[in-house]
């Protein structure tokens, strides 16, 4: 760490790294050994308790308390805690006018915009057009507030609910259809149908909320709550215009049922969106902003979970007991949406304009140069010279489509085919906003060691020698990594 700043823990992490994980026999032995590991402040009640023992006891030197006090006063000082009243201080009058300027609530929006996913556009359902005079507004989540700032969050300055977004751009017609997220009845649906018969469009504002998923809170499955499915699917059926479902939620939902509705047009996931979600969530469905954003897990189906019991954590797969394995990296399964999954209202091109077909990995010494050429065809990170070993990917990414907007260029890579279990790997990615018909040139160094090894099953990580395959949009490049024999020779 720099001068002037502090680590903190999370909040009663301490405590838990003695009293749930049972990483030490003692309490004492838990302070000493996250302040030696660095941690200059507790977030809980734990090392005020337990430190002056763990000192007394000669597990903690006092030079190493003082350190984590010296790091902690000084940035108390800097703030000007000790420089008399408070509010005489510069910091000792901030408030909501300090927050919510009108660049502080512009960015709100913008992180909105930019985390919403379109997960599905059939027929380019979206954006929609003017001409949709009057839309159906639909669901438990259409007009809610603190559903949008889900946990952990500060005070909003205000909000703007999906409804009050939509009715910035048409006339409005609104029905929760249940009273809230649980949906433990369909009394209501007779009144959502009606309004999405006489609407030019329908947006059906779905999901999830604190009440279903929490902190101390699992969610039982991945369906929606209750009678949700069948909202959305009678809204749909009776919909005069087009369908478009939204979706809030923190973590997946299988929703085969509507990607498969050939009635429901769009969905878009947008997360708990905050204080200005409803205006974001508005702004895509009509196309002042172009969606960009990428899902940051896999979505799988409802019957996952039965082959994945909570207790195990294993990530690769295990065919020999019907182990289906965790994340895109193991799992090879169906799934309703993939992770990276997110589309646009326009359409880009991509084109590799350089990177290496072959690197040579040198060697700390010549004890490692029999390990490359085991049974096991790897060099052992620790053994390999990995400073220099940096790919240097060029890829030209091109907006072909007639509308501006923003690309996440992922790029993946999978090993050499044998026994390494990963399938693939983000390894880098880059955000490019481009005017429709421009093109930019993107670069991406990519450290060898750190994203083209792989852990073995002893929990070593190693290069696979071979040829590694990148994955960058629609493009494929295969590079090969072999030792670097002339290295050994000279």
């Amino acid at each position: 760490m720099g001068p002037n700043r502090y680590i903190v823990s999370d909040c009663d992490s301490v405590g838990v790294l003695y009293e749930n994980q049972h990483y030490t026999a003692t309490p004492e032995e838990a302070a000493a050994a996250t302040i030696r590991a660095g941690l200059d402040l507790d977030c809980g009640p734990f090392l005020a308790i337990h430190t002056e023992n763990a000192v007394k006891g000669g597990l903690l030197n006092e030079e190493d308390v003082n350190m984590a006090l010296a790091n902690t006063i000084t940035v108390q000082m800097r703030l000007g805690l000790f420089d008399g009243e408070p509010s005489a201080q510069p910091f000792g009058n901030l408030g909501p006018r300090d927050v919510c300027t009108p660049a502080h609530q512009q960015l709100a929006l913008q992180a909105a915009h930019q985390g919403i996913v379109l997960l599905q556009n059939r027929g380019r359902t979206l954006p929609l057009s003017r001409t949709h005079r009057t839309v159906a507004v639909i669901g438990p989540n259409a007009d809610v507030t603190e559903t949008m700032i889900g946990n952990y969050a500060g005070v909003p300055c205000g909000y703007t609910t999906p409804l009050q977004g939509i009715s910035r751009y048409a006339k409005t017609t609104h029905q929760s259809g249940c009273i809230d997220v649980a949906c433990n009845g369909n009394q209501q649906f007779g009144m959502a149908e009606a309004a999405a018969s006489q609407a030019d469009a329908t947006v059906l504002v779905m999901g999830l909320d604190q009440s279903i998923e929490a902190e101390f809170r699992d969610r039982q499955e991945l369906l929606l709550p209750g009678y949700q499915q069948e909202l959305i699917s009678r809204v749909a059926m009776a919909s005069r215009g087009p369908t478009i479902l939204v979706l809030m939620s923190g973590g997946p939902v299988d929703v085969l049922f509507a990607k498969n509705d050939p009635r429901i047009g769009a969905i878009l996931w947008a997360g708990y969106p905050g204080q200005a979600g409803g205006a974001a969530i508005a702004d895509v469905l009509f196309g002042t902003a172009n969606p960009g954003g990428k899902l940051p897990m896999t979505w799988y189906p409802q019957d996952y979970l039965a082959k994945v019991p909570m207790t195990d954590m294993g990530m690769r797969a295990d065919p020999s007991r019907g182990y289906p394995g965790r994340t895109y990296r193991f799992y090879k399964g169906p799934v309703v949406f993939p992770f990276g999954h997110g589309m646009s209202y326009t359409t880009f091109a991509h084109t590799l304009v350089q990177a290496p077909q072959e690197v040579a990995v040198p060697f700390t010494s010549l004890r490692a140069l029999p390990n490359a050429t085991s049974a096991s065809n790897s060099i052992r990170v620790s053994h390999a010279k990995c400073e220099p070993l940096v790919l240097g990917i060029h890829i030209d990414v091109k907006n072909t489509g007639d509308m501006d907007g923003t690309h996440t260029l992922l790029v993946f890579s999978s090993p050499p085919q044998g026994k390494w279990s990963a399938n693939k790997q983000l390894i880098g990615f880059e955000k490019v906003h481009l005017v429709a018909g421009s093109k930019k040139r993107v670069k991406i160094a990519i450290p060898v060691c750190k994203h083209l090894s792989v852990v073995d099953r002893f929990g070593i990580r190693r290069l696979p020698i071979g040829k590694h395959d990148l994955h960058i949009g629609d493009l494929k490049h295969s590079i090969s990594l072999r030792p670097n024999l002339e290295e050994i020779k000279s």
